[in-house]
């Protein structure tokens, strides 16, 4: 399997970067390379297609967006990695990459990056993400994940991982529909690493895994 191309945008509004894979997703034929694209984004609320907008229990200004992932209500913000994945899942060993599975691959990238910092994360049944799985944060969340699937296998949308952020505007919603949900960065978890670290680490460790 080709290697997907891996694209810095920097930091960017979710508005363009939603337009932009959008398009991309749209213009692509069965040639094009599939893309990793790393986003750094100001802060925002983005919902699922299927999401409630009650909650967003107080937005405090910061914009709220409808999306086309599925899943709930996520924030986004400095010092979270975020990761889009464009990729046809048709092309995988020659066959169909169905949606758990690929749901699978992104969630172990996750797992693998915190645990090279001496972090553990787990899933949780029905509850898309990593969690992690001890210490005294056991069960807070501290990566989302939500995807578009196209009727022609391809993807976009991707995983964001909490790295060293403002927590606040996580308790300002529901984080993923959940009331009361505990969400968490890997600083107060009491890791101190640059964020383009581990942006490069998480995209690393997820191109290993998808070209497997």
């Amino acid at each position: 399997m080709q290697t997907p191309a891996l694209i810095d945008r920097g930091t960017e509004s979710y508005q363009a970067t939603f337009d932009a894979m959008r398009a991309f997703t749209a213009a692509r034929d069965a040639g094009t390379r599939d893309e990793l694209w790393i986003v750094e984004h100001p802060p925002v609320y983005t919902l699922g297609l299927g999401a409630d907008a009650g909650h967003v229990l107080d937005a405090h200004g910061i914009p709220v967006i409808q999306t086309d992932r599925g899943g709930e209500v996520t924030y986004h913000g400095p010092g979270q990695v975020v990761l889009y994945l464009l990729m046809d899942l048709r092309r995988r060993r020659g066959a169909r990459l169905f949606a758990r599975e690929f749901v699978h691959t992104i969630e172990q990238s996750v797992v693998n990056t915190l645990r090279a910092y001496n972090l553990a994360g787990e899933r949780k049944a029905g509850a898309p993400g990593i969690y992690m799985a001890d210490g005294s944060f056991k069960g807070a969340k501290i990566a989302a994940l939500g995807l578009k699937i196209r009727g022609n296998g391809c993807t976009y949308h991707g995983v964001s991982l909490n790295v060293a952020m403002d927590l606040a505007p996580f308790s300002w919603i529901n984080p993923c529909g959940y009331e009361g949900l505990q969400t968490v960065d890997m600083k107060t978890a009491g890791v101190e690493v640059p964020l383009p670290e581990v942006q490069q680490a998480l995209a690393r460790n997820l191109i290993d895994l998808i070209t497997a």
